[in-house]
């Protein structure tokens, strides 16, 4: 029985392969030996030592049968995959990871460990945090414990989730502010525009194909001394500006309304994290007015604290009901410009409340000129279970839903505040 994907394995042999020590052989039957696990020990009659050992072992505590084990990998007992019930042990173990290991690989196993063996009470110890490879998923798991987790941890807890949310900052603001601040500028474009609002540049630009070529000036033109300024008495050309392309003056006030409408359902854990990044980012946009709103069962306007992600994590609590009609009441309440509001709801679709109401909101918000995005997850993952019926609804409404990656959800933005059509990745997948 395998006890890791074969493609981590793969990973994890490549930084210890000593195949210039050994034979072709000798390297094989050791790559199948670490592919395996330590069930494969007597048929390859291939024992691992040094370092295959050390990284057999953390893989065997996780996948194989960790409690009873040898170093070697043999077993003592019947087989129970565990890593002990103390948290040294498992803090131990959470060392030697990521010493064996890079970083993407440590995630994937922290996320197995609290996943298979019962870890999540393991963190609500100061210790065994500051001992984990911070990602997204931790995130998730630590705001599902945040009401169970005690004073003492809780500081620490917060450093945790800071630490990712300023990495995922870092990754995802310069390209956002971009892509939006260009989609902004264009939407603002005008076809009327007075004088001294002209671009000229862009304007000059889509009028290329106007360009008409003057002929030259007579010779008695010519001896007049009407020639050019360069004394050219050649052909001349200009741009008829059939088109002009300006902006409207600049103003104070907010360009869009945006509605981050985000489940809070305890599936929804990495969309949530993703969502209140983006929200703090686009919140930080003078010209967009950005609200964030989460939902289970009950209702939550998170827009004061989006002046910090890791305050609007705290803010969420992972799990419960889910009544989609109720959080979209709320957001339609809130709307005073439809035309210039872009809502974005966030759900697997799991409708808990009343499913034709909420449909006949969308109905309701997209004929008042509102862009409407429903998105069945925020995250890299792809996307959830989710409710396919309530989905083809919406498709049929116009507000296509499909997943989205934190990459995408700029281009999709952009193309919501521009009013053209979303950037759907597999369009044949979508419901």
């Amino acid at each position: 029985m395998s006890q890791t994907p074969g493609e981590t394995t793969e990973r994890t042999t490549e930084q210890t392969a000593t195949a210039s020590h050994t034979s072709p052989d000798a390297e094989r039957l050791r790559r199948w030996r670490m592919v395996l696990g330590a069930d494969s020990a007597d048929s390859t009659e291939r024992a691992l030592t040094g370092q295959d050992a050390a990284m057999d072992g953390a893989l065997d505590a996780l996948y194989g049968g960790g409690a009873g084990k040898k170093p070697n990998g043999r077993g003592t007992g019947a087989r129970s995959a565990g890593l002990g019930a103390s948290a040294p042990s498992v803090a131990r173990w959470l060392g030697d990871i990521r010493t064996y290991f890079p970083s993407s690989v440590v995630q994937v196993m922290q996320r197995d460990a609290i996943d298979r063996l019962g870890l999540s009470a393991l963190l609500l110890e100061p210790e065994m945090l500051e001992a984990v490879e911070p990602d997204v998923h931790l995130v998730g798991t630590l705001l599902s414990l945040n009401k169970a987790m005690p004073e003492t941890t809780k500081e620490t807890a917060r450093a945790v989730v800071r630490k990712v949310v300023e990495d995922l900052e870092r990754r995802l603001e310069s390209r956002t502010r971009a892509t939006l601040t260009g989609a902004l500028d264009r939407s603002a474009r005008i076809s009327r525009p007075r004088h001294r609002d002209i671009d000229w540049d862009r304007t000059i630009r889509a009028n290329l194909k106007n360009y008409l070529t003057l002929p030259a000036p007579d010779a008695a033109t010519a001896a007049a001394g009407e020639t050019g300024a360069a004394g050219a008495t050649g052909a001349t050309g200009t741009v008829v500006p059939e088109r002009l392309i300006g902006y409207g003056r600049s103003s104070r006030s907010a360009k869009k309304d945006i509605v981050l409408c985000v489940d809070q359902s305890g599936s929804m854990a990495a969309s949530v994290v993703y969502a209140s990044v983006f929200g703090a980012v686009l919140a930080s946009m003078r010209t967009l007015s950005t609200r964030l709103v989460v939902f289970d069962t009950a209702v939550v306007d998170l827009t004061d604290q989006l002046d910090d992600p890791v305050d609007v994590l705290f803010g969420t609590q992972l799990g419960g009901g889910t009544d989609i009609n109720r959080a979209l009441a709320y957001c339609q309440s809130r709307i005073t410009r439809p035309a210039d509001t872009v809502v974005v709801l966030i759900s697997d679709l799991y409708e808990g409340g009343i499913r034709d109401e909420m449909l006949k909101r969308v109905a309701a918000m997209k004929a008042s000129g509102v862009q409407f995005v429903t998105l069945l997850a925020l995250s890299d993952e792809g996307a959830p279970a989710y409710d396919h019926e309530h989905a083809a609804a919406l498709g049929a409404l116009g507000a296509p839903a499909f997943a989205c990656t934190p990459d995408l959800f700029p281009d999709v933005m952009a193309a919501a505040i521009e009013k053209r059509p979303l950037p759907i990745p597999d369009k044949e997948h979508q419901p």
